[in-house]
């Protein structure tokens, strides 16, 4: 416990939350914490936070200050000498932080923590957005693994249960820095052009947005879950992806939460529903031991692999203009929403690396850029996953059919419909293949190819065998 003299700094980064905030929690024992949040432009490198991605936390950082009535200050640029810098003005008692994960970050904060406890300044630090930490959970050879379900199932579950949530944190030991004077708008997240303008319509950015995402989920997506959740235009999928990057909710929170519907739904709902939690793990857990997988292949016998470089390919990937309705579809909904379902993810996915024969690495950085819910470790890993180079990586002859997958898993075609709606007075049995509608067909339906809807930009086969041919060789 502090006296009543000594100043400590609560350090805000993706834990943007009151419950179950660990560092948050712990620093409630002292007197006088001084809420900082630092963006920092200058270590993170290539991986500056994306505009969807700035948006959010812009919005989220505006709904955390307000509850910490105001006291939040706010600083840009490098930590290392922002710290030294309060160093210098303040008598630290104590700095409290929870743990990122990122390899850039990772050596920021050592290179502050040193700095810090040479001064004679306390550092508190804590995991509050991991169910396991990474450095605990290893093979019976001390090797990290690198295929998830022994991960999980060998790795994970043995050797303990998530830590329990905890309660929300008091906050009346913090205290404002009156010298600092800069504002969140001082921070230059939103970008000048407003391509963002629409995802106020579909986010509640915030720790109750989170709340509320949860139980909307429990309450009418996790029944049915397992099956559903590969059905865009069904309601079982959480979309709480953002929020858990953010840190407006921990994953304990809803690991626990959905433990207490196990009685009450099928168990394998819960259970499939807790593996994907678990698969989140699995990613950070990859870029902790494999740092390296930010920009190289996983597997290296990828790395002599021949991918194409047609850039007007790329700009029509990106646009949702590849004449595949449910491609363009996904592409069209993550431009305008700032998230994509996870089954159209991995089609537009596959679609990029293995028709487009594009490197993964250009549709990451689409991803890093449009995603709000863009998180290195899951964006890295998902992408190295489709592409065929990573660990447990879907092998190279696993190409998604985008009109099979279309028919399958939008087969009313209302998916397509809500987000390429040139399509949506087309017949069914043509809408995934609209190419084969006869002239008739496609005029009935206002759609003239070439014009208000693109012919498909690759012949499906024909790029499916020169992938194949490719792959094989490698």
């Amino acid at each position: 416990m502090s006296t009543n003299n000594d100043i400590s700094i609560y350090w805000i980064r993706n834990d943007l939350r009151i419950s179950d905030n660990l560092a948050l929690l712990k620093s409630s024992e002292f007197n006088n914490v001084i809420p900082i949040f630092i963006l920092d432009n200058v270590n993170s490198e290539e991986n500056n936070l994306g505009g969807a991605s700035r948006w959010w936390l812009h919005n989220s950082l505006k709904k955390l200050n307000s509850k910490f009535d105001n006291k939040i200050s706010f600083y840009k640029g490098d930590p290392i000498q922002i710290f030294k810098d309060i160093e210098k003005k303040l008598e630290l008692n104590a700095v409290f932080w929870n743990r990122s994960y990122e390899p850039w970050s990772i050596e920021r904060d050592k290179k502050i923590k040193k700095y810090l406890t040479d001064k004679n300044i306390k550092v508190y630090s804590y995991n509050s957005s991991l169910l396991w930490e990474p450095t605990e959970i290893l093979k019976s050879d001390k090797t990290p693994y690198k295929v998830f379900t022994p991960f999980y199932r060998k790795g994970c579950l043995v050797h303990s249960e998530p830590r329990l949530p905890r309660e929300n944190a008091n906050l009346n030991h913090l205290i404002k820095d009156e010298n600092n004077s800069m504002s969140i708008n001082s921070l230059g997240l939103l970008d000048k052009f407003k391509w963002y303008e629409n995802f106020d319509n579909h986010w509640n950015v915030g720790e109750e947005g989170a709340l509320e995402k949860l139980q909307i989920f429990l309450s009418d997506g996790l029944d049915g879950y397992k099956n559903g959740r590969n059905f865009p235009m069904k309601q079982n999928v959480s979309q709480l992806s953002p929020h858990l990057h953010f840190g407006e909710i921990s994953p304990n929170k809803v690991w626990y939460e959905s433990n207490k519907y196990k009685d009450i739904y099928s168990e394998k709902d819960v259970s499939h529903f807790q593996s994907e939690l678990a698969w989140r793990e699995f990613s950070y857990y990859l870029l902790f031991h494999f740092p390296h997988i930010i920009n190289e292949n996983l597997q290296s016998k990828f790395d002599n692999f021949e991918w194409d470089n047609n850039l007007q390919n790329l700009e029509k990937w990106k646009k949702g203009e590849t004449g595949y309705p449910i491609i363009d579809a996904g592409m069209r909904e993550l431009w305008n929403t700032g998230y994509m379902h996870n089954r159209v993810r991995m089609i537009v996915g596959s679609f990029l690396v293995k028709n487009l024969l594009l490197h993964w690495k250009s549709g990451e950085r689409w991803f890093w850029d449009c995603l709000v819910d863009a998180d290195l470790a899951s964006n890295t890993a998902s992408w190295q996953w489709v592409a065929g180079t990573g660990a447990d990586a879907a092998p190279y002859f696993r190409i998604f059919n985008p009109v099979t997958q279309g028919i399958k898993f939008d087969p009313q075609g209302e998916y397509i419909k809500k987000h390429v709606p040139e399509l949506k007075d087309l017949d069914n049995k043509y809408l995934y293949s609209p190419w084969e509608a006869s002239t008739q067909d496609l005029e009935k339906a206002n759609i003239f190819l070439g014009q208000n809807y693109p012919h498909p930009i690759i012949d499906l086969k024909d790029s499916r065998n020169k992938a194949l041919e490719n792959f094989s060789n490698l």
